[in-house]
């Protein structure tokens, strides 16, 4: 890999690497490539979540929470010593390198050079008092992004030695429990170091690590788990033969990370049918325990479709990173469809928008956050609450990995020397094709404005394709270069620009951003426009529960009536919907100052009522009310923190 230099936050990305060695050991490539950590940088409003995450409980946590403080296991103290210190710092590593701050760089150089340092005699490393394989599975993957972003030249030996001692080891001391599960985030680093270092062994282990590991594409390819699985059935059912695994097998955040599963694998098998698992399990998922937000509910197991029901934040930040792997693998539109719909409204809508406290359970129709025990499958009544580690703190150390994975993807290449423009946000982008340097800025408002501009400036001419991605939702969209409109692009697909670029060449996008109507649970609407989902904002008053160091706990009730019903179209016709604009401020997803608001109709439905602090669930649509109509404002999801996202439709004649 060819970068600017060794301690450099922006390596440029080289298309003529040969990323796998020797053709005749090497395993399938993806349709895109991903680019190191730093190839892509956020701009506008985008890095500034990044700061507001750096000022907040991400870029302070090792200070206030002990799980990560100074006497972690993983830098060499008696503290927590199995997952936590890893998952801090597979966010914290690019949450610091894409800001190129020193502050936080500091901070993750601190595990890292104790965990290179651990590493003993026969390859083992990390705390002594662990052998667990699943911390060590997210380890790796930190260590394979600080590479990137540094070209440090301890980290790929490091990890030959290990992987050769758990090729050794793993026949005797198999993979059990989480990594039995998730075995899939191992081999994705395992051919991480092949694509650098291609070694047979390194396939062997894959393998192994795969036959030992639970068969996610069978689970998807004759799905079972239709239902909420509440804690009583899920008793009941690991008594049953052939369920035994249940727990983990409905566990949301390994579903999440299980999502990557046939797209990882499909690299080494070659076979399509690996591939197209992805698209499967998404559509069961969605099926079955489909949420308005994008997500699947995961509180903490599979829990239906009710958007009463939550989901676990941990789950949306591995869910996402699962969509960016699978997206380079398939080159499939759709995958980041979803994983934007994610960005943009499930990620920033379970924290508060200076992301010092955050949810471990999020609901698309939240009208309480308070300690009651409903509506959770599994949890327990601190789940939907506001804080630091609330209900438990896996999602304390992992969420951070949300926004710096997502703005250090906006951009891919694919095997033929193309430029991918996968998801939008404003970005700058340095690639090297052919030989040449080729920078790209883009700027956009996106995801609340359509419209996007990207400046493409090579150093010389140089002519490769350019794919631009056409979101499923965009029917209409234009794309001009200099311009000139370019053909009509297909929504759901990768446009393709195909020329010789040249210095101050630019290109700009316009979307259709026109409200949607989407049926859902019971016949139930809610509203999108664009990639964000909207929802009705309710009153709202914070009571904190207890300080937590730096931060604090936090109760919310409501101070408004929530339970609307709305007066829209059955067939999705947003010809009743209005459209406010206003300007972005420093937090465009809070709901002060929002920059996009929906104006509808909508009359009060008594008869739908709250139960223990949770949404009843939706009535089935159409209904009748004989409220008096009223004209009600819908926010960005993520602006809401309490809200209604899905909503009873009345009848026409109400």
């Amino acid at each position: 890999m060819k970068y600017a230099g060794l301690a450099s936050a922006s390596p440029v990305f080289d298309s003529s690497f040969d990323w796998l060695g020797d053709p005749a050991k090497s395993v399938r490539t993806g349709e895109f490539q991903l680019l190191p950590l730093g190839s892509v940088q956020p701009k506008g409003w985008l890095r500034r979540q990044l700061e507001i995450q750096a000022n907040g409980l991400s870029g302070h946590l090792d200070e206030t929470w002990p799980d990560v403080g100074p006497k972690s296991g993983w830098l060499g103290g008696t503290g927590e010593s199995w997952e936590r210190g890893p998952y801090f710092l597979d966010g914290l590593i690019p949450l610091a390198y894409l800001l190129g701050d020193e502050r936080l760089k500091a901070k993750a150089q601190r595990f890292v050079d104790w965990t290179l340092k651990s590493q003993t005699a026969d390859g083992m490393f990390g705390p002594a008092s662990n052998n667990d394989w699943w911390p060590r599975m997210v380890m790796l993957k930190a260590l394979a992004q600080y590479q990137e972003a540094t070209a440090d030249p301890r980290v790929v030996p490091m990890m030959q030695r290990y992987f050769k001692y758990q090729l050794a080891a793993l026949p005797n001391r198999p993979l059990t429990s989480w990594g039995r599960f998730r075995w899939q985030d191992q081999v994705l680093t395992v051919l991480w170091l092949y694509d650098r270092a291609p070694d047979p062994a390194l396939l062997d282990l894959a393998k192994l690590l795969r036959a030992q590991g639970y068969d996610w594409m069978a689970q998807y390819e004759n799905f079972q788990y239709k239902e909420k699985m509440s804690s009583a059935h899920l008793d009941q059912m690991e008594k049953m033969p052939g369920f035994k695994d249940i727990k983990l097998a409905t566990h949301g955040v390994n579903n999440g990370q299980a999502v990557k599963t046939g797209a990882i694998w499909s690299r080494v098998s070659g076979a399509d049918s690996d591939r197209q698992a992805v698209l499967k399990m998404i559509a069961e998922l969605d099926r079955y325990h489909g949420l308005p937000n994008g997500m699947f509910s995961c509180d903490e197991h599979l829990a239906g479709r009710s958007p009463s029901q939550g989901s676990e934040l941990c789950t949306v930040v591995e869910y996402m990173y699962s969509l960016e792997q699978s997206l380079a693998v398939l080159g499939d539109a759709s995958l980041a469809d979803r994983l934007e719909k994610l960005a943009f409204n499930a990620l920033p809508g379970t924290m508060t928008d200076d992301m010092w406290a955050h949810q471990y359970d999020q609901q698309p129709n939240q009208v309480e956050c308070s300690l009651h025990k409903e509506p959770w499958s599994t949890n327990g009544p601190e789940s939907n609450l506001y804080g630091l580690e609330p209900h438990f703190g896996c999602c304390t150390a992992n969420f951070s990995q949300g926004w710096p994975k997502f703005a250090a993807n906006l951009f891919m290449t694919s095997a033929q020397g193309a430029v991918v423009a996968a998801a939008y946000s404003p970005c700058e982008a340095q690639l090297k094709l052919q030989g040449t340097n080729v920078h790209i800025a883009q700027e956009t408002e996106y995801p609340f404005r359509g419209s996007i501009r990207m400046a493409v400036n090579p150093s010389k001419p140089v002519k490769f394709p350019f794919l631009l991605r056409i979101p499923g939702w965009a029917d209409g969209a234009e794309i001009a270069v200099n311009g000139r409109k370019e053909n009509a692009p297909s929504a759901g697909t990768f446009a393709r620009v195909d020329r010789e670029w040249k210095q101050g060449d630019v290109i700009t996008i316009s979307f259709p951003m026109q409200p949607r109507v989407i049926t859902g649970f019971n016949n139930s609407v809610s509203v999108e426009r664009g990639p964000l989902v909207f929802s009705y904002n309710i009153g709202q008053d914070w009571l904190k529960l207890r300080d937590r160091g730096m931060t604090a706990d936090w109760q919310v009730y409501p101070s408004s009536r929530w339970n609307y019903a709305l007066a829209v179209d059955p067939a999705g016709s947003s010809q009743k919907i209005t459209v406010t604009e206003r300007a972005l401020g420093d937090r465009p997803f809070a709901a002060e100052g929002t920059p996009t608001q929906l104006q509808v109709k909508a009359k009060l439905l008594p008869s739908w009522m709250a139960n223990e602090g949770t949404a009843a669930v939706v009535p089935e649509s159409p209904v009748e009310s004989a409220e008096k109509e009223e004209t009600i404002a819908l926010v960005p999801y993520a602006a809401a923190k309490l809200r209604i996202t899905s909503f009873p439709r009345l009848k026409e004649s109400s």
